[in-house]
């Protein structure tokens, strides 16, 4: 969608991100395509940052969410300037460290920072010991404090991968393998067991 679109959802417009998403699956709920509650949603790295924050700003449109690598712990990583991604970052995110309004923006919507006592879907959450992309503690902490503060009994697993990185399950299959865990979660979640 051009360039334009690509910096209307980064730095200061970073919440457009996750209005738009938002915004696009309460249309299809209204038009009828699919009912409220009945939708799962995934994305990796910063794609699992969207999914975080979709969890967070609209709990109730969601069946289940899979949330692989996910960037959710955007506020303490964009902090942490001996982390060798994060300086690069500032560009994409803003530097927390100088502005006092970037912190701010970032607290406001930081999906770990933003977990409140309520009722969540079920959530796949994935990660890699060796990633040094989305450290694997993005995933454990954003398990541990939903696991800590949601009133539900949904499914909440997460898989950390002892060794992978970023991407995917080494070998030949290895890929294959996270897609079939990852949609027998999902399906799971819409009740087919068998």
């Amino acid at each position: 969608m051009g360039y334009q679109w690509y910096l209307d959802g980064k730095l200061t417009k970073r919440t457009n991100t996750f209005n738009d998403f938002v915004d696009v699956a309460q249309y299809l709920v209204d038009q009828k395509y699919v009912a409220k509650g009945n939708i799962s949603i995934a994305g990796r790295s910063a794609g699992g940052e969207l999914m975080g924050a979709a969890v967070i700003q609209a709990p109730d449109l969601w069946r289940s969410a899979n949330l692989g690598v996910p960037f959710v712990d955007v506020l303490n990583t964009m902090l942490d300037e001996s982390l060798p991604l994060t300086p690069p970052e500032w560009t994409e995110w803003g530097n927390p460290i100088e502005s006092k309004e970037v912190y701010q923006l970032l607290a406001s919507y930081s999906p770990y920072d933003n977990i409140q006592a309520r009722e969540y879907p079920p959530m796949l959450v994935t990660g890699g010991l060796n990633d040094p992309r989305v450290t694997y503690w993005e995933p454990a902490k954003w398990t541990a404090k939903m696991r800590a503060l949601k009133t539900d009994n949904n499914l909440l697993v997460m898989r950390m991968n002892m060794g992978a990185g970023h991407f995917a399950n080494t070998g030949r299959y290895g890929r294959l393998k996270d897609f079939a865990q990852e949609y027998a979660f999902t399906l799971l979640a819409h009740g087919i067991t068998k």
